[in-house]
């Protein structure tokens, strides 16, 4: 295992830095343009319209992938030529010089077999020559290719939270129904489902085509070289968040096959918790960290610590998802209710106009109006340490001469994604939190609705004896990564004026 830049032998870096290279990420790299898609409508759409017009390479990294998807309905009704694989297809013949490639986690096939999906090696046959699918086998027992990326000619990397597979496409109203939002082969609607991905350009998206690339070669033994002289790309009619702006890559990997664990994204979370100084926003599919949960705890027994807002989805995707995560989730909100003696930490479950809950798969941390952080990662043990992912941060450092450009649009996108959760604009989330004297958590309560589209309260449910054992041994998600909490809470703790801790 390589040496933790927060194992014994080091002492506390004591930085008010969150994105440190070799530590909480692996890269730091400056961005033409970064912007976000909040659910998978729009970013289809324009991964739709990147992949035709791609030059030399595509490389799809991915927990799950389904060819029979269509990637813009709202324009395309039912057409055949709007699927995601006749797409790649009508890419590759228009352009002799381009090649594609799918790396698809192989215990994710199975899942793709279940919903009728052909197997990728059946596929593979009848594509063209240009066009690769293949299945990524290495890694460990249990453990899963979690990344979502795609990257465009080395100068274009989207990278989130959405798969490009069945059941994501959703848009912001989440409607109970949806003719749109369904199954390939089914007439049933799907439900709804709320996600977020990035994009950016420039050398950030050359860094993230490093990891694809490093993954390809993992996965199939095939090195790619760098694609080379291109000219700049941007998907049509995206519109930025920020330019020309540091983006930080970090990761997850575990360690097997001779590489060592990585766990910058662990590493990351921890940092953001001690360094808080206000308000933590966290959206994530589950709340199953016990590390992270008892670091916040720490955090709620402060007498001046911040506030945690978490939004998850009201239950697991499914059976053994719900008994390995949700009954963590139960534990660990018992201990966060008593440590929260101050009442700072609330977990909701987003519902639609007609009060059905809404999918959460989106994995956003918003810390205070300093850190933005998308990626692949969940609150869950495997995310640390067993899984391979991806995130990418924007943060705002002392000095920055834009910081005050950087953190409205860091603050703004948390006051969209509040505002669709409660129904309301953003600006309303704005006037709410200012009406709260900065206070975001009241700020949600004040806006909460007993009917129509809102937030609601999580409760638990009780644990019986068999969802008891399962939360206390962690037997479905055991822990992969050493304790580092106490080093990083010296080392990004915020500084203390006066017996308070200094807010911005």
């Amino acid at each position: 295992m390589a040496e933790d830049p927060f194992g014994p032998a080091s002492g506390p870096i004591a930085t008010e830095t969150l994105l440190v290279p070799g530590e909480t990420c692996w890269r730091i790299e400056r961005a033409d343009r970064f912007a976000v898609f909040i659910d998978a409508a729009d970013y289809f759409a324009a991964l739709k319209w990147s992949v035709l017009r791609a030059r030399r390479r595509v490389l799809f990294i991915g927990w799950d992938f389904d060819p029979r998807i269509q990637m813009d309905p709202r324009r395309a009704g039912t057409a055949r030529s709007d699927r995601l694989g006749r797409v790649l297809e009508a890419a590759v013949r228009k352009n002799p010089e381009l090649q594609i490639g799918v790396l698809h986690w192989d215990v994710g096939t199975l899942i793709a077999l279940a919903r009728g999906l052909a197997p990728l090696t059946l596929l593979n046959r009848h594509t063209p020559d240009r066009l690769t699918l293949t299945v990524d086998t290495n890694h460990p027992v249990g453990g899963a290719h979690h990344q979502k990326i795609v990257v465009i000619d080395d100068c274009l990397a989207f990278a989130g939270g959405i798969d490009v597979t069945t059941d994501r496409w959703d848009t912001s109203e989440h409607r109970d129904g949806h003719r749109l939002r369904r199954r390939p082969g089914s007439r049933r609607p799907s439900g709804p489902w709320h996600d977020v991905t990035s994009v950016v350009s420039g050398e950030a998206a050359r860094a993230i085509g490093d990891l694809a690339r490093e993954r390809w070669e993992s996965g199939t033994g095939d090195r790619l070289e760098t694609v080379e002289g291109l000219e700049p790309c941007w998907p049509d009619g995206v519109e930025p968040l920020l330019t020309d702006v540091d983006v930080a890559v970090s990761r997850t990997r575990p360690e097997y096959g001779g590489a060592d664990l990585v766990h910058e994204i662990e590493l990351l979370w921890l940092a953001a918790v001690a360094s808080a100084r206000r308000s933590v926003y966290i959206e994530s599919q589950f709340f199953a960290n016990r590390r992270i949960a008892e670091a916040i705890a720490d955090r709620l027994r402060e007498p001046d610590g911040p506030e945690f807002v978490v939004v998850n989805p009201e239950s697991s995707a499914s059976w053994l998802q719900e008994k390995a995560m949700g009954t963590a989730r139960a534990k660990l909100l018992a201990l966060l209710e008593d440590a929260d003696v101050h009442g700072r930490f609330r977990l909701y479950v987003p519902v639609t106009e007609r009060r059905r809950s809404i999918y959460v798969h989106a994995k956003v941390a918003v810390v205070d109006d300093r850190l933005l952080r998308i990626g692949s990662s969940n609150l869950n043990n495997r995310s640390m340490g067993l899984d391979t992912e991806c995130d990418v941060s924007i943060e705002v450092r002392p000095g920055d001469p834009r910081a005050e450009e950087k953190a409205a649009a860091i603050t703004g996108l948390r006051d969209r994604l509040l505002g669709e959760h409660l129904g309301v604009p953003p600006s309303a989330v704005v006037d709410a939190i200012e009406a709260c004297g900065g206070s975001l958590l009241q700020a949600v309560e004040s806006l909460r609705r007993p009917v129509g589209r809102s937030l609601v309260p999580f409760t638990p449910p009780d644990l019986g004896p068999v969802e008891q054992t399962l939360a206390d041994t962690e037997l479905l998600d055991a822990e992969q990564t050493p304790d580092r909490w106490h080093r990083v809470r010296r080392s990004f703790r915020p500084r203390v004026h006066g017996g308070r801790t200094r807010r911005r």
